[in-house]
């Protein structure tokens, strides 16, 4: 996949790129307001929501088109790019028609193949930069098929944007971050451009600094974070915006990790990593054939593969070994279940051999 490095003319390539703005365009003073202080941040790219359907009906959803005045004036007069989430072909078609810089698919919507292809669609002959949110469930062949979309259609500068994943039991974040998901997307795109969105990630102002930390250190190539001039008295969202100073500290104290930095030094220790690895295969190789035996003591004993006790036996006595030993639970439940998925299947093999 051929990508275009530059979003855009006049960006410092350097990390982070950074788009900020409001949740959504309240009023014209709003984001005039705001798009000023971002500006003397440096900002170059101003963000607000137009469109803004909730998730229930009954709060603001925005404007519509009767907030393009208002991003024209920061477009004109404070000399900034302009960027708005679109969901379909009237929102791309008004949005090319007033001179909008950049569009993104919000996750709700790439998670419907139908809206990205008729978006898709309508783009095709222009060459406005999109960015593609991550799809609302943890699927990365999704925000691919998104990406692969959107690239068919003609468009060279795409970029993504990692904004987290709904879940039902979210303690901490409003978003799950599982990092592995946009890192398999890197390393199945290397050269798409990854933008963090700690906005939605964290749903609390509080937890903006950590993630976009997180996210630097993991190599993303930019941040966009909400920032409205009054954060409290959002009409959307609120208690994830920041207010412009408050987001000046935030890039002031991101670290920058040495990309260029040589890894000679590592070389010793990944050597010792990737022969522990091959321990840890020859472990678990070792691990199938005894549940493959098991699998036909069961079939021979005429016996359920699932020992539902057992399993739960084994669960919590490893896990709580692993805690003993300065590793999470949660992993090693994860691993733990996938083991023992493995071993069900090798066993449900035996089962139907004759």
């Amino acid at each position: 996949m051929e990508l275009e490095s530059i979003l855009l003319p006049g960006i410092d390539p350097k990390r982070p790129l950074v788009i900020s703005g409001p949740c959504s365009a309240e009023t014209e003073e709003q984001v005039m307001t705001t798009a000023a202080a971002l500006k003397k941040l440096g900002v170059k790219i101003f963000r607000a929501g137009v469109w803004k359907p909730r998730t229930k009906p009954g709060g603001f959803e925005g404007h519509g088109a009767e907030a393009f005045p208002w991003l024209k004036r920061v477009k004109e007069e404070l000399g900034m790019y302009i960027a708005v989430e679109v969901a379909n072909v009237k929102h791309v078609r008004e949005s090319l028609a007033n001179d909008v810089d950049i569009i993104w698919i919000g996750a709700r919507t790439t998670a419907n193949p139908f809206s990205v292809q008729e978006i898709a669609d309508a783009l095709e002959g222009t060459d406005i930069p999109v960015l593609i949110k991550n799809p609302v469930n943890p699927d990365v062949d999704l925000w691919i098929g998104a990406v692969q979309r959107i690239y068919k259609a003609g468009i060279r500068r795409i970029g993504a944007i990692h904004r987290g994943f709904s879940s039902g039991d979210n303690k901490i974040y409003r978003n799950l971050p599982q990092w592995h998901i946009p890192i398999e997307l890197h390393r199945q795109i290397p050269n798409l451009p990854i933008i963090c969105d700690p906005s939605h990630i964290g749903g609390r102002r509080d937890l903006i600094a950590p993630i976009c930390q997180q996210a630097m250190d993991l190599n993303f190539d930019g941040l966009i974070i909400e920032s409205h001039c009054n954060p409290e008295k959002a009409w959307s969202d609120a208690a994830q915006q920041v207010s412009p100073e408050v987001l000046e500290l935030i890039l002031d104290n991101i670290v920058i990790r040495d990309t260029k930095q040589s890894t000679e030094s590592l070389a010793a220790l990944r050597r010792q990593i990737d022969g522990l690895d091959n321990d840890l295969l020859e472990l678990l190789a070792k691990r199938m054939r005894v549940s493959k035996e098991i699998g036909v003591y069961k079939k021979e004993h005429n016996m359920p593969i699932l020992q539902a006790q057992r399993y739960d036996e084994l669960l919590k006595d490893r896990i709580a070994q692993a805690e003993k030993m300065d590793m999470s639970g949660e992993f090693m439940k994860t691993v733990l279940m996938a083991i023992h998925e493995e071993s069900v299947r090798q066993q449900m093999i035996i089962m139907k051999n004759p």
